[in-house]
């Protein structure tokens, strides 16, 4: 029996249609949100984005419990106003980590729990776009590595231009692997361009996802995660049920399909709303 949901938000139940799904999800999506949350079961939104960022699908879906933002940075219930888990970035290793990325010319922005930052140098057009992802201005600083004495960092994101610049930005980010993890995401808006998470050591998805189960009493196999990129397969390995979207790739759709067939289902894509798919084959 599923007591407790785990969904990727950007090509999940956010799609590239703007006025259907996007900036928010359709109408349709949140009401069979909603619902599901009143039978007691917990819906934890899981994005590599601030909680600012969900904060509307939160609170219209009223999704009164613990979610995954800044890619496990902090586990957190914007309603009750709750933080479970805020796991801060060295300041030494911040400022490396950001030197490196700036002196290769590399887009780069990093995210406190309620802000992110970005350096005046480099506003562009990435900048708009990732506005309208975010649904909140950064604040703009003339250096980004004064800035991070002043602030708790939980997520430094350097940003790849396409797949073979992810490589560059992949090999920049060696000297620090042992201290840091590195994973990456995508927002449909926004491809070919590819978003770097950089958070502390042993921090991602996955042990959000553990850390929620453990607060809310909950078996990981009683877990339904949901995704559409690989690299949600961090959090949905642990969880008995996977679902991917019809978008997702290849590789993701494999490896929930792993797990029998009573146990995933592959629905259709994010703009055909393929999350009620999912839903309904599950019963939830």
């Amino acid at each position: 029996m599923i007591k407790a949901i785990i969904l990727d938000v950007d090509g999940v139940i956010v799609g590239e249609k703007i006025g259907f799904n996007s900036p928010y999800p359709h109408p349709d999506v949140i009401n069979r949100l909603k619902k599901i949350r009143q039978k007691g079961i917990s819906i934890s939104l899981c994005t590599a984005k601030p909680h600012y960022s969900i904060q509307k699908i939160i609170d219209d879906a009223g999704l009164n419990n613990l979610h995954i933002t800044n890619g496990g940075g902090a586990v957190i219930d914007p309603i009750d106003n709750l933080i479970l888990k805020k796991h801060v970035i060295n300041k030494e290793q911040c400022k490396k980590v950001i030197k490196q990325y700036l002196d290769n010319a590399v887009y780069t922005e990093f995210y406190s729990v309620n802000e992110y930052f970005i350096q005046e140098s480099q506003k562009s057009e990435l900048t708009k776009t990732h506005i309208h992802i975010l649904q909140r201005d950064p604040h703009v600083v003339s250096s980004l590595i004064d800035e991070v004495q002043k602030q708790d960092i939980v997520k430094i994101m350097p940003i790849a231009k396409n797949e073979d610049d992810k490589k560059c930005l992949t090999e920049l980010f060696e000297p620090f692997k042992n201290d840091l993890t590195l994973s990456w995401g995508i927002h449909p808006i926004a491809l070919p361009h590819l978003f770097g998470i950089i958070t502390a050591k042993g921090i991602s998805k996955k042990q959000a996802a553990l850390e929620i189960a453990n607060s809310i009493g909950v078996k990981p196999e009683e877990m339904l995660g949901v995704g559409d990129s690989s690299s949600d397969w961090q959090f949905i390995e642990s969880c008995g049920y996977g679902g991917a979207m019809g978008n997702a790739s290849d590789e993701l759709k494999k490896l929930v399909c792993s797990k029998g067939k009573e146990k995933s289902f592959v629905g259709k894509s994010v703009d055909e709303n393929g999350i009620l798919d999912i839903f309904n084959y599950f019963s939830v």
